[in-house]
């Protein structure tokens, strides 16, 4: 891969306190990196009301369906540290660049595709492209905008847009599918590759492949080395770990494969730490694991997302299940859900400037953890629909509010080079905890002989994590930077 040589310039001037008033070019760069996480949010969540007719059109079985998620996730979250660090080393422009090129190429295949295999081909492809998009786009982003209100705005549009893609996908999935087919999906996420992709090139700053530094910071010609045992053993960890809990989502914990998935991920993640102790030049620095907003800080983004995973599966089967919802009303309700969440979006910087990323992070949680507790007055009269649509809103509100602090306070103080491997680290926390949740909770609702018994079992144990996490957090960043 060739290197960039061109330095990486800075976004324009940004008053340090106050007034985080953005340039025009400063905007444009910001939406071609939220819309890139906007699109590749949206993948996580248009298919799944589809996956019915795409089973019939195609010839899936509806165990072989669990696979239109699984293809996607396990490269999506298993690459999630190796691009970052690629970025870090490579240089961050152009990875992302090949990543969106990547998402197009694999959306047309999966629109097109003619049999089982081409459109799983498509999936995996796309979650590798989007391994290589979310962190790179993130590092793009925390670099561009320095520490202080600009770098706290442009996180709370991308925290935003995250939310609101997620969203946007379970109601425009369920609008194109009934309209258009399973088809018109994919082809969505394609049209927005096509957008995105030609203005990106022009605007994105060049970046200086980081590692290149001599004594002094002087720069060196020497090509910087990627840590290849670390590579192999936190990657191949991942997809073991990701594929088992994906599999234990629809076929429960007992299954051989699952077993072993576990084990196996934990062992390759052990050996992970032991090479990046012995390594040269590591891909992971056990310095920076060891900083107390980054050990912390992905906590909290752990518990938050998965937690607010499991309360959106369990809370889709009650009101289809329990108030018998159809598939629009309850899409309606989660719209009010994404409603509110835009609004958190625009209000979270404010609140962390005035307040900072920890004390936000810790609110935030406790927030989400009280508001989930008042989901166990839910019954199986009508009236409740009311109270879980505030309710989850509400939450939904805390929860970005979580997303938002908790990037900042993981990527704080890091320094540029070190970027792609913080955001690397907040992403693959993003993924971790949306795919841990659900087959750790909610098969307890799934399997339970009472649905509603069963919601209110997750539900109380979902609360009960969350505060918890709030306090753990709190404490330990209570000696954390003045900032965060």
């Amino acid at each position: 891969m060739a290197i960039d040589t061109t330095t990486e310039p800075t976004a324009s001037p940004v008053p340090p306190l106050g007034n985080p008033r953005l340039s025009t070019r400063d905007k444009l760069v910001l939406f071609v990196l939220c819309a890139a996480q906007f699109m590749v949010a949206l993948d996580f969540s248009v298919l799944n009301v589809a996956l019915p007719e795409l089973g019939a059109d195609l010839g899936l079985s509806r165990s072989g369906l669990q696979w239109a998620v699984t293809a996607f996730a396990l490269p999506s979250g298993g690459f999630l540290l190796l691009f970052g660090r690629m970025g870090d080393l490579y240089g961050r422009r152009k990875l992302f660049l090949t990543g969106l090129a990547l998402f197009g190429a694999a959306s047309l295949l999966a629109t097109l595709a003619w049999d089982p295999e081409s459109f799983l081909a498509g999936r995996a492809l796309q979650g590798l492209a989007a391994a290589a998009i979310v962190p790179t786009g993130m590092s793009l982003l925390t670099t561009t905008f320095p520490e202080g209100p600009a770098r706290d705005r442009a996180l709370g549009i991308s925290g935003t847009l995250l939310s609101l893609g997620f969203t946007v996908g379970m109601i425009a999935g369920g609008v194109l599918t009934d309209a258009l087919g399973w088809r018109s999906t994919m082809a969505l996420l394609t049209v927005f590759a096509l957008i995105v992709l030609p203005l990106a090139p022009g605007l994105l700053p060049k970046s200086l492949p980081h590692g290149l530094k001599g004594r002094g910071g002087a720069p060196v010609p020497d090509r910087p080395r990627l840590d290849v045992p670390g590579a192999v053993t936190v990657t191949t960890g991942l997809l073991s770990l990701i594929y088992a809990l994906s599999t234990a989502a629809d076929h429960g914990f007992a299954r051989t494969d699952v077993i072993t998935g576990l084990i196996a991920g934990l062992l390759l993640l052990t050996a992970f730490t032991v090479v990046e102790s012995r390594s040269q030049a590591p891909l992971v620095s056990l310095s920076m694991l060891r900083r107390r907003t980054v050990a912390w800080g992905n906590l909290g983004g752990l518990v938050t997302f998965s937690m607010m995973s499991t309360v959106i599966f369990v809370l889709t089967l009650y009101l289809q299940e329990i108030l018998h919802l159809s598939a629009f009303e309850t899409g309606l309700v989660f719209g009010v859900q994404g409603v509110l969440s835009a609004a958190a979006g625009t209000l979270a910087p404010k609140v962390i400037g005035r307040f900072g990323a920890r004390r936000t992070l810790v609110a935030s949680l406790t927030g989400q953890g009280a508001l989930v507790a008042t989901l166990l007055l839910l019954n199986a009269h009508t009236w409740s629909v009311w109270l879980a649509t505030a309710a989850v809103s509400l939450a939904s509100m805390c929860h970005l509010g979580a997303i938002i602090s908790y990037g900042l306070t993981v990527t704080s103080g890091v320094p540029d080079e070190e970027q792609g491997l913080a955001t690397g680290l907040v992403t693959s926390t993003q993924q971790v905890g949306i795919t841990v949740g659900i087959p750790l909770l909610g098969v307890l609702a799934t399997t339970s002989q009472d649905l509603l018994s069963g919601v209110h079992t997750v539900l109380a144990l979902d609360a009960a994590i969350v505060l918890a996490a709030a306090v753990l957090v709190g404490l330990g960043l209570r000696r954390g930077q003045s900032r965060v």
